[in-house]
């Protein structure tokens, strides 16, 4: 499967952002997707991941109650939608798709496929 992210951008803090992740193929929903994020100087870290049906969701702390990850399979595509954007937001985002079964803690090493990133700015 391949994967394209888009949506990123500059925003202020406090501002709102909806990351998109478009996937070619069409087995899109026998994948676990998850969105990461990576800022300078820093590891790649998860930020949220969805199950194959969308049923299930997990949110890393920093970012939970403001993001929200959601699929729609018949649109092969992933969202992040990120509210309150703070500047330690600010990082290239990077979906990702996994075929492994559901475990909302996979490390991106579990990941089999990843889009090319989006960047996010959150100014001050």
């Amino acid at each position: 499967v391949q994967l394209q992210a888009f949506g990123g951008g500059l925003v202020q803090a406090g501002g709102s952002l909806r990351l998109s992740c478009a996937a070619s193929g069409r087995t899109f929903s026998s994948y676990g997707m998850g969105w990461f994020r990576q800022a300078p100087g820093k590891e790649r870290e998860s930020v949220a991941a969805i199950n194959r049906s969308g049923g299930s969701t997990y949110y890393a702390d920093s970012v939970k109650g403001r993001f929200t990850i959601s699929r729609d399979n018949a649109k092969n595509t992933v969202y992040l939608q990120m509210n309150s954007l703070k500047p330690e937001d600010t990082a290239v985002y990077y979906c990702a798709a996994t075929r492994r079964d559901w475990n909302p803690r996979r490390t991106l090493y579990e990941y089999d496929y990843w889009g090319q990133g989006t960047l996010v700015t959150v100014s001050s």
